[in-house]
């Protein structure tokens, strides 16, 4: 992460609670990252370097007339400043300064099956009462690990798969002889 990207997405975050809109700010900028990020022809734009910021601003003013002020303004300036094309990292970062504000725990749940969303639900609980925080969890499959889950939170990782006991038993035995 950059130290702009952070910096443009405290500023966002600061105005948008003070005008008691976080919501609001969060939604309407994630619709304009997802619009980027589904239409080549859009994203190739933003990101010319050969077309001057300043046509770039005046092109999105008139294309959000109608946006939420603290989205357009904060757009506006991110053309003006030539860092239109990192809006997503921008709004990566302010995801996590929200996540971080409300105490979110963002973890991947991985487990050798599908599971159902009671199940997952049931094991989204069980973290969230011994973490004492909200919990938002991906979800993924790796039919590799036979057995069990792999939690991973930030650069925290609990294993608790078979093919994880394993690798350890294995490790174990190999130091051994």
């Amino acid at each position: 992460m950059a130290v702009a990207h952070r910096v443009y997405a405290e500023a966002v975050l600061s105005a948008a609670r003070d005008q008691g809109r976080v919501d609001a700010v969060r939604e309407e900028l994630g619709e304009f990252v997802d619009a980027v990020e589904s239409s080549d022809e859009l994203r190739s734009l933003l990101r010319n370097p050969q077309i001057e910021p300043l046509v770039k601003r005046d092109a999105l003013a008139a294309a959000l007339a109608e946006a939420d002020p603290l989205v357009r303004n904060t757009l506006l300036l991110l053309a003006e400043k030539g860092r239109l094309a990192e809006v997503a990292e921008i709004r990566a970062e302010l995801e996590r300064l929200i996540a971080e504000a409300e105490r979110v725990l963002e973890l991947e749940l991985t487990t050798a099956v599908e599971l159902s969303d009671e199940e997952a639900a049931k094991v989204v609980g069980q973290i969230e009462q011994a973490a004492g925080r909200k919990v938002e969890a991906t979800r993924s499959v790796d039919p590799d690990l036979i057995g069990g889950i792999v939690i991973q939170a930030g650069s925290q990782r609990l294993d608790a798969s078979v093919r994880g006991r394993l690798d350890q038993l294995r490790q174990e035995l190999t130091a051994r002889s």
